[in-house]
């Protein structure tokens, strides 16, 4: 069943499938990267289909690779399966429109996304999703299956990367916990979300997670997944969340990697994919904090640039493109390395699988930290058929949550050109309503850490994907620029605390830059 951007909401709820390019299962060739091509339309499957596999031919060195591409603000994860299969989590960030993604994949000799996860519909993480399945499906051999939590976005990013998988006809499945990917011959299972959603339905909180399996080691991709997220998979698969590479959530965010986390994951090695200079002041300082009161070697990709892991099943390589620290508390010590850089990677650590293969069995698709069974796992994947095209079936689910607007901080510039005291206007925030409904901003504040205080006036609404800037001089307030009228610089060029308060004195924003 194909359906309009205008019908996704509706169309993600019943789980019902966008139908795939057809074709033949297709042979790689020697040195590219993407595998077999599915067939047909299927409808969203809950159990293995009984002509699904979850293994081929191993290729010649018997690898997994995992690229954590250097996107500035964003994320996007790159992993090669041994037989050179490929799955893309995530392509960066909207301002970029996947240019530095494509770049990189291009580089990698990358000819077909055999599965593109959408960790969840936030502009920094699908930016790059339309010119993705655009360039693949048009200029090499396309898409083979796209994986979604099922969490819409209203922002016009979001509507481009729907635009872009009808018009392709690119196969659109909701994928949740206990289900699987049938991605080579690595395991690869979804932890995340449950279905009912969780914190309300709101995005970050229902990323989908994926935990990836390649002999002794697993690496655990946990999304933008903030305190209920962890508090989930904490409580659904405790230690069976073992990792031996974690991707940090929510770019280093605070809120996010926390100890509970880190105890039930206890990870060997921490990738942060963050800007150097990110407006949020991502990774934050508590949460490198705890990175380094375990000694857990990090990588940044602000200043490691790419970051490439590369598992042979026992030993595990961590290569990069420069040489920087990795103990947490020493990551900003060091210049930044730009996506455009072109340093090749180096290996710089092996890590050694320390648990045999029939420990590892007891991974989280087994059993749950009491001991009991947990649900049938189910394999998201199309269905090839050379037959009559299958009926798309539907499955009710919770109703989606009630559209509501979300208040971000976008740009910090403290650091006003010239004179500051004489150029009070160029000293400004800049917040954009990522929500999916108008945000009425009456009598919220915006403070900074010394107590100086804006308020918003009565009747100010932010419309859905607006943005407004705060500029700290004084002017003729408009829909799109306010004016604090502060006769001096409020926000201090060395770092500083934006907290944002509504009326009833909830705290929406409190963010930190550097």
């Amino acid at each position: 069943m194909n359906f309009s951007r205008g019908a996704i909401a509706v169309a993600l709820a019943l789980l019902v499938v966008v139908a795939g390019c057809a074709g033949t299962p297709n042979a790689t060739a020697d040195g590219e990267r993407g595998g077999t091509q599915t067939t047909g339309e299927s409808a969203f499957q809950f159990e293995t289909p009984s002509n699904a596999t979850n293994a081929t031919a191993a290729g010649p060195n018997g690898t997994l690779e995992v690229h954590y591409i250097n996107v500035g603000q964003s994320s996007s994860t790159l992993l090669v399966a041994p037989n050179n299969e490929t799955l893309l989590i995530d392509t960066g960030d909207w301002r970029d429109d996947g240019r530095d993604v494509l770049r990189y994949l291009r580089a990698q000799n990358v000819t077909r996304i055999d599965h593109l996860v959408t960790s969840h519909a936030d502009a920094d993480h699908i930016g790059g999703h339309a010119a993705v399945i655009d360039y693949y499906e048009t200029e090499a051999e396309g898409v083979g299956a796209v994986y979604d939590p099922g969490i819409a976005s209203s922002s016009q990013t979001y509507g481009r990367y729907l635009d872009a998988v009808e018009r392709h006809d690119v196969t659109l499945y909701r994928a949740g916990a206990n289900d699987s990917i049938p991605f080579g011959n690595v395991s690869t299972r979804v932890l995340a979300p449950p279905d009912e959603p969780l914190a309300g339905g709101q995005r970050n909180e229902n990323s989908l997670v994926l935990a990836v399996e390649h002999g002794g080691h697993e690496f655990l991709f946990p999304g933008d997944g903030e305190t209920e997220a962890e508090s989930y998979l904490v409580e659904r698969y405790g230690s069976a969340l073992s990792a031996t590479a974690l991707s940090a959530g929510h770019h280093g965010s605070r809120s996010s990697t926390s100890d509970a986390f880190l105890n039930a994951t206890a990870p060997r090695v921490v990738v942060v994919s963050s800007a150097y200079d990110s407006q949020y002041g991502h990774p934050h300082e508590e949460t490198l904090r705890r990175l380094a009161n375990r000694s857990i070697p990090t990588y940044w990709t602000a200043t490691h640039g790419d970051v490439v892991l590369t598992s042979d099943g026992r030993n595990l390589t961590v290569s990069t493109q420069r040489a920087a620290p990795t103990n947490a508390s020493r990551l900003r010590s060091v210049p930044a390395i730009g996506p455009d850089a072109n340093e090749t990677v180096t290996v710089r650590e092996t890590f050694v699988v320390t648990n045999d293969s029939e420990a590892n069995e007891s991974a989280v698709n087994e059993s749950t930290p009491n001991g009991t069974q947990t649900p049938e796992r189910r394999t998201v994947a199309p269905t090839p058929t050379a037959t009559a095209t299958p009926t798309a079936t539907a499955t009710p689910t919770p109703s989606p949550p009630p559209a509501e607007g979300t208040l971000s901080l976008v740009r910090v510039h403290a650091d006003a050109s010239g004179d500051e005291w004489d150029n009070l206007d160029d000293e400004y925030l800049v917040f954009e309503n990522t929500g999916d409904a108008a945000l009425d901003l009456s009598g919220w504040t915006v403070s900074d850490e010394a107590g100086h205080t804006y308020r918003f006036a009565d009747g100010f609404t932010l419309d859905v994907g607006a943005s407004v800037t705060l500029r700290t001089g004084t002017g003729a307030d408009t829909a799109t620029d306010r004016y604090w009228g502060s006769e001096a610089p409020v926000w201090n060029n060395g770092g500083d605390t934006v907290t944002v308060t509504t009326a009833e004195g909830e705290v929406v924003v409190e963010e930190t830059y550097s």
